[in-house]
């Protein structure tokens, strides 16, 4: 037997999904997520899974791992000590940032403090113009001043970004080669190895990213790589934003690959899903306990975007940024509002009901959970509703107690507000399905689809529980919950293939580009997938090589990306790039002026290592008998308190069909039908929402 293995850390709980290669057969173990170290916890939960599928550590083909460490870091403002060495004259590039602002209208608004502080950012007298030319040469004592520095301010990283180094790096690489070798303990980040492209402040914020986090992912993945392979386990993988894996020593070069780790993995098991299902256009959904996630797949394709900023509201919306920090990697676009069970309720101080955007996260949990949470949160409103088991969750692995969720939610939101308790849980949940839905409007609505056309792939701990919700909300005819999809984003880790994205800024109009220079800088980034693909270890016959373009209008300030057809550079290709990009151009914004000249920006290159393919059907291993249907009243606005049928998940054959009001239970999660909708069960075991009537 050969078992792939995916563990994805969350806010609440840690998922482990475990999958059969031959058989088939899928299943999920969930244990608490250890903030304090987040390690240990995947070992824990490892652990745990391998004691209850009888998995030997010899067996594990593949262990892929989504992240949180890098993203944390950054919203937590616990980067290494990092220090930036740049080009005279460029010291607060960092700081000027550009002049988008979230908000137009807010005077007062900032920026997030800059990843390196002032004192850190260290000058070098060099100067290049904007062809690449030296106006001034590197002075080196300059760089020996700045080891000095290094060494007596006690630095964890270095990032070093000069003006134009993307048309040549030889400064860069000199300053490189002179810090590695006095410093050899501290990393080094180069612009021109970590983003070798146009724009000064996204270059330099990207490298110090890199740089700031890349002490604290070497420490954990080093930890977990030890730890793993001491056992026997294979060398993880870890998920990169772009909906890829990528091996530990390919993270440690980049690390901005490593954002949205877990949320990639998500939409990924989505489209696969979708793929297998037949259903190319769909909206995944994805609930934990703290945060909700939504992404657009269509036409069976997922949009990733580069313009992103972590730590701040900018991934939200994809045209609105200045809260964040930059970092120009592939990162696939979705949007994230802070609502998950473990979002808290509160009361503003003028008398209004929020919910969010603290959480209650893992420690110490919901209030029903018993280990010491008293704000009263989404996951205990759900309870005191009768969405969720009254006694246990988790199959039982985790006692819930609604004696103390009714006592919170009575006196922090019913009293207060002067409502009735059930009244009050319904209006904690009316305000976290408004910004959940919100959510859902900018990745459709916000980017020009329409949620009719789509279905909703609801995963989660919690998605299932409030899809069907969402969906009236915004007309959405139809919700799939997924086998599993409580680990639904870990099944995505266990699906996705290798992948690593590489660009070079090439600035030229696309009538006058030389062929040559075209092929040769293709051809270096090609050489260099090549042997990452070669070190991952993909065999030759699952090595997948796109190329593709930034092309823009002469005199635009921002690009498009194009495909690029395979095969040897020509004045064909070429011509065939340029009625791509006025085709794409006339999508997006609507009109294109073929008479215009097209400018080259970028060049860009994919590697893809592909992965055997994966079967999401549920096919459950051999254990106890499904536990018998029961009722239970739970209360919905229309209809008030009403006695629902509460079924196990494992009981119910392909074909079933039911009306709502029903409750359905699982390990992972609960699947709540309301009034007015009904489901059935498919063949490959997804359970099937619909609003109205039972169809023939």
């Amino acid at each position: 037997m050969r078992w792939r293995i995916g563990v994805d850390i969350g806010g609440t709980f840690t998922d482990v999904v475990v999958a059969d290669e031959r058989g088939g057969r899928l299943d999920v173990v969930k244990v608490p997520t250890t903030p304090r170290d987040f390690a240990q916890g995947v070992l824990e939960a490892l652990a745990a899974a391998a004691r209850a599928h009888g998995v030997e550590p010899g067996q594990v083909s593949l262990l892929a791992h989504a992240t949180t460490v890098v993203t944390n870091a950054l919203l937590e403002h616990k980067g290494a000590r990092t220090a930036l060495l740049t080009t005279a004259g460029c010291r607060d590039v960092l700081e000027l940032r550009r002049s988008a602002r979230a908000s137009l209208y807010d005077l007062f608004q900032d920026g997030p403090d800059a990843i390196v502080p002032r004192h850190l950012r260290l000058e070098v007298r060099e100067r290049l113009d904007a062809q690449g030319q030296v106006v001034e040469p590197l002075h080196m004592e300059d760089v020996d001043e700045a080891v000095d520095f290094i060494k007596r301010h006690d630095v964890q990283a270095v990032a070093v970004c000069l003006l134009y180094s993307f048309l040549d790096d030889a400064h860069e690489r000199r300053i490189g080669a002179r810090l590695r070798a006095a410093l050899p303990e501290v990393p080094v980040f180069l612009s021109s190895e970590v983003l070798p492209e146009i724009r000064e402040f996204e270059r330099t914020s990207t490298t110090a990213v890199c740089a700031a986090v890349a002490p604290i992912l070497a420490s954990y993945l080093e930890r977990l790589e030890s730890a793993l392979t001491r056992q026997g386990f294979p060398a993880p993988y870890v998920m990169g934003s772009s909906g890829g894996v990528f091996t530990v020593a390919e993270g440690l070069r980049m690390p901005a690959m490593a954002v949205e780790s877990g949320p990639a993995a998500g939409v990924i098991a989505a489209q696969l899903l979708g793929r297998q299902l037949g259903l190319p256009n769909l909206i995944s959904f994805d609930m934990g306990g703290t945060t909700a996630k939504a992404s657009l797949i269509e036409q069976g394709a997922i949009s990733t975007t580069s313009d992103y900023e972590v730590g701040g509201s900018g991934h939200a919306r994809r045209w609105t940024h200045g809260t964040g920090y930059p970092i120009r990697v592939p990162v696939i676009d979705l949007a994230e509002v802070s609502a998950g069970g473990g979002s808290i309720a509160w009361i503003d101080p003028g008398g209004a009901l929020r919910v969010g955007p603290e959480s209650a996260g893992a420690e110490p949990g919901p209030v029903c959970y018993g280990q010491g949470g008293e704000r009263p949160t989404v996951t205990d409103a759900d309870l005191v509703l009768g969405y969720l088991n009254p006694v246990a969750l988790l199959g039982g692995g985790l006692p819930v107690h609604l004696d103390r969720a009714r006592a919170a939610i009575e006196a922090r939101i019913a009293r207060p507000l002067g409502q009735g308790l059930l009244e009050a849980a319904a209006g904690i949940v009316d305000v976290v399905t408004a910004g959940m839905a919100a959510t859902l409007r900018i990745v459709s609505v916000e980017r020009g689809h329409d949620p009719r056309d789509f279905s909703l792939v609801a995963f989660g701990g919690a998605g299932p529980v409030h899809a069907a919700r969402l969906a009236q909300e915004l007309e959405i005819p139809q919700v799939i919950v997924p086998p599993l999809p409580g680990g639904f984003s870990a099944l995505g880790l266990v699906a996705s293939d290798v992948r690593r994205d590489y660009a070079k800024t090439f600035y030229a109009r696309l009538d006058k580009a030389r062929l040559e220079d075209v092929t040769a800088v293709y051809a270096a980034m090609e050489a260099s997938a090549r042997e990452m693909l070669r070190g991952a270890g993909v065999p030759e016959g699952r090595r997948e090589i796109a190329r593709a373009a930034d092309c823009r209008y002469i005199r635009q300030a921002y690009e498009l990306t194009v495909p690029v057809a395979a095969g040897p550079v020509t004045a064909a290709v070429l011509r065939r790039l340029a009625a791509d990009f006025h085709d794409k151009h006339r999508l997006t914004y609507g009109h294109a002026n073929a008479d215009e000249p097209v400018q080259l920006v970028n060049l860009r290159l994919s590697a893809v290592g592909k992965l055997a393919g994966l079967d999401l059907s549920r096919r459950p291993g051999p254990g106890a008998a499904a536990p018998p249907a029961t009722t239970r009243e739970a209360y919905f606005g229309e209809t008030g308190l009403v006695r629902c049928d509460v079924l196990p998940r494992e009981a119910l054959p392909p074909g079933m069909r039911r009306a709502g009001p029903l409750i359905i239970e699982a390990v992972d999660t609960t699947i709540v039908v309301p009034p007015g909708w009904h489901c059935r069960v498919d063949a490959r075991g997804c359970i099937v929402l619909g609003q109205g009537e039972i169809p023939a």
